[in-house]
């Protein structure tokens, strides 16, 4: 019998498979079912953002601008102020009935703040006593260059106004001394803005306290309305 002869101890006999070749290795799926393909795509943020600076600067710029053209050109309403009021005459009568004569020469500044001309049609004058209108004086009307200043005289002249409703304060008045004089000034016109007409008012309102005894102005306060 022929014999048989054994490896030595620890060595593998040649003829016999391994074990990892006896077991096949397990299938691997290229795209396993769990698994997720991720696409970076590189974008160019510096160049955009070059972009958006670029555009932003002209952008602001423009507005800026705008806004400024707007607000030098936009018309406003004239500036009135009353540069003087110079009492000719004042006298209360009490009988008959109580009335009052009035003598005034008035001065009216008119300031134009815009960057046109205006050309207003009339200046209105009117004068009260305790919101009761006396009576009213208009002017003609005139040019104010942009950005200029006129003056403009009225005189207002009221004879034996007769006052009923009020007729006990200005006794009161008269005899302290003191007696308040409402009074009115408005300018209406137009500012020519280049084929557009604007339509443009300026009011001032003033109260002035008159001594009737010795025809002089004790106190005056006004403001625009």
């Amino acid at each position: 019998m022929p014999k048989t002869t054994q490896p030595p101890a620890g060595e593998r006999d040649p003829l016999l498979p391994s074990a990892a070749a006896a077991s096949p290795p397990p299938y691997l799926d290229p795209h396993p079912a769990d698994s997720y393909d991720v696409l970076l795509v590189p974008v160019r943020i510096r160049r955009r953002l070059r972009r958006g600076g670029r555009c932003l600067v002209p952008c602001v710029t423009i507005l800026v601008l705008l806004a400024l053209a707007a607000f030098l050109l936009w018309p406003s309403d004239p500036d009135i102020s009353l540069a003087r009021f110079r009492l000719a005459h004042v006298s209360v009568v009490a009988r008959p009935a109580v009335a009052v004569t009035i003598s005034a020469a008035l001065k009216i500044r008119i300031r134009n703040p815009d960057f046109f001309a205006l050309d207003y049609n009339r200046l209105d004058v009117s004068i009260g006593y305790r919101g009761a209108p006396l009576g009213r004086v208009t002017s003609g009307g005139g040019l104010v260059r942009a950005r200029a200043v006129s003056y403009v005289d009225a005189n207002l002249q009221l004879d034996g106004i007769r006052v009923v409703e009020d007729a006990i304060y200005l006794l009161e008045d008269l005899a302290r001394g003191s007696v308040p004089f409402d009074t009115v000034a408005e300018v209406e016109g137009h500012l020519h803005f280049f084929f557009l007409s604007i339509p443009v008012k300026g009011t001032i309102s003033c109260v002035v306290h008159v001594n009737p005894h010795d025809q002089t102005i004790v106190h005056q306060d006004c403001y625009p309305e």
